[in-house]
């Protein structure tokens, strides 16, 4: 089982590049350009106090649902995943699963974190576990947080953030910034991400929400319009804050007909905890979407949608362990037509902020492509963008597939690309990831005669993809 060939033979520099042109594309090209990571999940109080992690698996493995989810399907006890087992056995344990982890993605990942930062090229195994856990452990103290941002050459991180955050840490680093106090060059901006504000499925936790929503902005809420001006305050406030970006984590998009005198009733239901109607659930969902919306849109800022996931799916383990553990998967809810609605009725009432759809199940890619070209209207470059491989698809078949449906259907050339979606410092070799399929892709058309071999306008159009195109859409 362990007479697998050393890390350095699989993963070598040129590691997924098959031609000589992706290497020169890659090497020349891709590789040099920064991050802007414009949506993750890295906490940003570790950012802030510049947190130093004791041991490799507080960095690597706390948190990391992916991971979990491989070590129990490979027979690995709970404790060894989010319970009280030490981290030298939680990693132990990592170690043991990893060699069975081949052809998932998991395998070329934590191989890269491996590499970079820490320079480590053999393959994890029970036998290299120790050694290995030794030498992360050893650079760790150069390795905080920020070093680690700094490493990766991260120019901006958007943290996702809930309209009720009081965004103290990111005002502390910004602050930090702004006097000359440090020297870490990384921006870390919010990002306005108000699910639990339209829960209505869940009205007990929507009524707690409306609750502490007045606590925070200091109003006495009865009626919708105090509910909208509230949330409209705070989405102000991240405007001041320097957020550029919402987010939203739906099954799909919510686009039911409403009155707004129908919303007023089933907000009083709701501020009540009151049940109400599936129908009106979908009503009071519609109507919330649409406020965000057009507060995007007057800000200049971007809208995102994560569409498609089936959360939360093992009740047993919700209620042991709580949400964002692994029990979570590709949902089958049908994308088109309310999303055409959706967007559609912005655009004709001049309300449609740039926007980008990310889809969780890879049967909707060809939704996704075409719907962005319904509402690019020539105003800005790519106002409405088909989103990068997310979830279970940030992988090779799932990069390679959104890539080319987007290259088919669409313009690749105006495509923001990669994000982490992460809550690890150690992702940015997503980006390598990333980075390293698209120039392959390149490569091998250019070798087979499908694209002319001008090296460097490719490679430009590869810069572009990498970096550039994020920096001139986001405006950071």
């Amino acid at each position: 089982m362990h007479t697998l060939a050393p890390a350095s033979t699989f993963l070598s520099d040129d590691f997924l590049l098959q031609t000589e042109t992706a290497r020169r594309l890659y090497h020349d090209y891709a590789r040099p350009m920064p991050i802007i990571d414009y949506h993750c999940h890295l906490p940003p109080d570790q950012i802030a106090a510049d947190r130093q992690f004791e041991n490799i698996t507080q960095l690597w493995l706390h948190g990391d649902h992916y991971k979990w989810r491989a070590m129990r399907t490979h027979g690995v006890p709970e404790q060894y995943c989010t319970g009280q087992a030490s981290d030298w056995e939680k990693f132990e344990k990592w170690a043991e699963t990893i060699p069975y982890t081949l052809r998932n993605p998991l395998y070329h990942w934590s191989h890269l974190e491996l590499k970079n930062p820490f320079g480590i090229t053999d393959v994890l195994n029970p036998s290299t576990a120790r050694s290995i856990y030794d030498a992360c452990n050893e650079q760790l103290p150069h390795l905080s947080t920020r070093a680690l941002l700094t490493h990766f050459d991260v120019r901006v991180v958007c943290t996702t953030d809930d309209p009720l955050d009081s965004l103290e840490h990111h005002h502390k680093v910004a602050q930090e910034r702004l006097g000359g106090k440090t020297a870490f060059g990384t921006k870390v901006l919010p990002t306005f991400r108000p699910d639990k504000a339209m829960a209505a499925d869940d009205p007990t936790a929507l009524r707690a929400y409306i609750h502490k929503l007045g606590e925070v902005t200091k109003q006495e809420i009865l009626t919708l319009t105090d509910y909208v001006d509230a949330l409209k305050s705070r989405h102000d406030y991240f405007a001041e804050m320097g957020c550029r970006l919402s987010d939203h984590g739906l099954e799909m998009i919510y686009a039911e007909p409403y009155k707004e005198g129908d919303v007023q009733r089933i907000f009083d239901h709701l501020r009540r905890g009151v049940a109400v109607p599936p129908v009106d659930v979908l009503k009071f969902k519609s109507f919330m979407l649409v406020q965000f919306a057009e507060w995007d849109h007057e800000k200049g800022w971007t809208q995102q949608f994560h569409l498609g996931a089936l959360r939360n799916n093992n009740i047993r383990r919700l209620r042991d362990l709580g949400p964002d553990t692994g029990w979570d998967s590709i949902g089958d809810f049908p994308q088109a037509a309310s999303l055409s609605r959706f967007l559609g009725g912005l655009d004709d009432r001049n309300k449609l902020a740039k926007t980008i759809l990310y889809n969780l199940n890879p049967a909707d890619n060809e939704v996704m492509a075409t719907m962005v070209g319904n509402f690019n209207d020539g105003s800005v470059r790519g106002k409405v963008q088909f989103g990068s491989g997310w979830w279970f698809l940030d992988q090779k078949d799932g990069m390679e597939k959104q890539i080319n449906a987007l290259s088919n259907m669409g313009l690749l050339s105006a495509f923001v690309g990669m994000l982490t979606d992460s809550r690890s410092f150690v992702s940015y070799s997503r980006h390598e990831y990333f980075r390293r399929i698209l120039c392959n892709l390149f490569g091998n058309d250019i070798e087979n005669g499908e694209l002319p071999n001008d090296i460097d306008w490719v490679g430009q159009i590869i810069q572009d993809i990498c970096y550039r195109n994020a920096e001139g859409y986001f405006g950071f």
